[in-house]
C-alpha cells in the first residue's frame, strides 16, 4: 500500500473528499484519539496548559486536548482539512500554515506542542525548491523559540525508514532540544508507533517530560560524563565549536583564520 507522502503534497492529497472521508471514519477517530492520549501521557502536562497542535487537520486531536482540559491552537497546510474542522465547531483556533516554513509565533508562547501523524511530511521533497533538511531545521528552530523555557513537544510520526528517523532526531538536537524516541509495540509491524519526545531546556516547575521508554540518548549521556572528566577546552576550541554549530543551523559565520581565538595583547 502506497504512503500518502509518496502520492502528492499534503495540501493536494487531503482535498475535500479525502478530508471528509478521513474525518468521518470511526477507525481513524479511534486511532487518532488513542495516539493523542498517549502523546498527552508522555507530555505530563499540568491542567489548563496552552498547547500547539501541529498538523491538526480537522481537529480530531484537538478535541482530545479540549476534553483533557487544555487550551489549544492548531496549524495545518490543508485548506480542506481546516474547512472540515470549522464545520465541527471546535473550541481551538485554526490556522492555515506550512510548518516547513517555520512556525510564526512569538517566543515563549506555548507551554507544550503535539503533532499526530504529521512531521514525516517534512522529509519529502515534493517540489524542486523544498529541501527536507532546510524544512526540518526551520521547523525545529522556530518550534524551540515559540515554546516556553522547559516547554515540551511530543510528535507521533510514521518514518519511512531509519534514515528519516535519524534525520528528524538530528534536526531536533541541532535546534537545542533534548529527549529521544519512544517506540510502542516495537515487535508488532501493524501496531508499532514512534513518538518523538523532546524538551526545550530545563524548567523550574516540578513537572517533567515522561521519558519512560526513551532510548536515544543512553550512549550520549555516558559520553558526556566521560567528557566532563577531560580538561576544560581552550578559547580557540570553544570558538571553533560554536562557529561549527552556527554553520549547521544555517547562519552566516566569519571564515576561520590564524587569528581565530588568538589571545589579544594587553595593549594595542
Amino acid at each position: 500500500m502506497s504512503r500518502p507522502e509518496d502520492l502528492a503534497p499534503p495540501e493536494v492529497f487531503y482535498n475535500d473528499s479525502e478530508s471528509q472521508k478521513y474525518t468521518s471514519s470511526t477507525r481513524v477517530q479511534h486511532i487518532q484519539a488513542k495516539m493523542s492520549l498517549r502523546a498527552l501521557e508522555l507530555l505530563n502536562l499540568s491542567h489548563m496548559s496552552f498547547v500547539l497542535d501541529i498538523g491538526c487537520g480537522s481537529g480530531l486531536s484537538g478535541e482530545i486536548l479540549t476534553e483533557e482540559g487544555h487550551v489549544w491552537c492548531g496549524v495545518d497546510i490543508s485548506p480542506s482539512m481546516l474547512a472540515t474542522g470549522l464545520t465541527r465547531e471546535l473550541e481551538g483556533d485554526l490556522m492555515l500554515h506550512d510548518m516547513g516554513q517555520g512556525l510564526p509565533f512569538r517566543a515563549g508562547t506555548f507551554d507544550a506542542a503535539i503533532s499526530i501523524s504529521a512531521i514525516q511530511w517534512l522529509c519529502n521533497a515534493d517540489t524542486s525548491y523544498n529541501d527536507p533538511k532546510q524544512r526540518l531545521m526551520r521547523f525545529f528552530n522556530t518550534l524551540f523559540a515559540c515554546l516556553k523555557k522547559g516547554g515540551k513537544f511530543v510528535a507521533q510520526f510514521y518514518p519511512k525508514n531509519d534514515d528519516q528517523t535519524e534525520q528528524i532526531l538530528g534536526a531536533a538536537k541541532v535546534a537545542g532540544f533534548s529527549g529521544g524516541l519512544v517506540v510502542d509495540d516495537p515487535e508488532s509491524k501493524k501496531n508499532k508507533k514512534y513518538y518523538l519526545v523532546l524538551s526545550a531546556g530545563a524548567s523550574q516547575e516540578e513537572e517533567q517530560v515522561n521519558l519512560q521508554g526513551v532510548t536515544m540518548n543512553a550512549e550520549e549521556l555516558a559520553k558526556t560524563k566521560r567528557d566532563r572528566r577531560k580538561e576544560v577546552e581552550s578559547n580557540k576550541v570553544y570558538i571553533n565549536r560554536k562557529k561549527e554549530l552556527m554553520r549547521k543551523r544555517g547562519r552566516k559565520v566569519a571564515k576561520d583564520s590564524k587569528f581565530t581565538g588568538r589571545k589579544r595583547r594587553p595593549r594595542f
